[in-house]
């Protein structure tokens, strides 16, 4: 298992890049995933935004963005491997608005990157909420999730 963490410029203090890489290993541990890698950018609205324009066509910050390796076109290279991992992707995640909604849910910044690291890596490995059943089955799992990290909190 491996997880690569990287923080842009001025964001390094955001959140701890132990505790996210141990949120991220929960949940592949959790999911049945022990021969994979991810990586997590923690990045500001101005980044996401344009991400989220380019990628999703939705001219907006948001708060997360998974860019799953197997969901990727077959006409897309990219180099293989020589280790044994299955890469995943990327989970993007805007620090700016895990703040904004740390405020409206009162809790922390670092609980708030947590539920979003939470939801994006759960979407790498396949699971989706464009339908209402897939939401339903996709929150419980993340809920199942992140009490088990509750206990283990920083």
């Amino acid at each position: 298992m491996e997880v690569n963490v990287l923080f842009d410029a001025g964001l390094e203090g955001v959140a701890n890049k132990v505790w996210l890489c141990a949120v991220a290993e929960a949940v592949l541990v959790a999911e049945g995933q022990p021969d994979a890698e991810l990586g997590i950018v923690i990045t500001g609205q101005a980044k996401i935004r344009e991400l989220n324009k380019l990628y999703r066509g939705k001219d907006q910050p948001t708060d997360v963005l998974a860019f799953a390796m197997r969901d990727n076109p077959s006409d897309i290279f990219f180099p293989a491997s020589e280790d044994a991992l299955d890469h995943l992707g990327e989970v993007i995640i805007s620090a700016e608005q895990a703040a904004i909604q740390a405020g409206r849910h009162r809790h922390s910044v670092e609980r708030e990157i947590a539920i979003l690291l939470v939801h994006g890596v759960l979407h790498l490995i396949g699971y989706d909420h464009s339908e209402l059943e897939e939401e339903k089955v996709m929150n419980d799992r993340a809920q199942a999730i992140l009490k088990h990290l509750s206990r283990r909190a920083p």
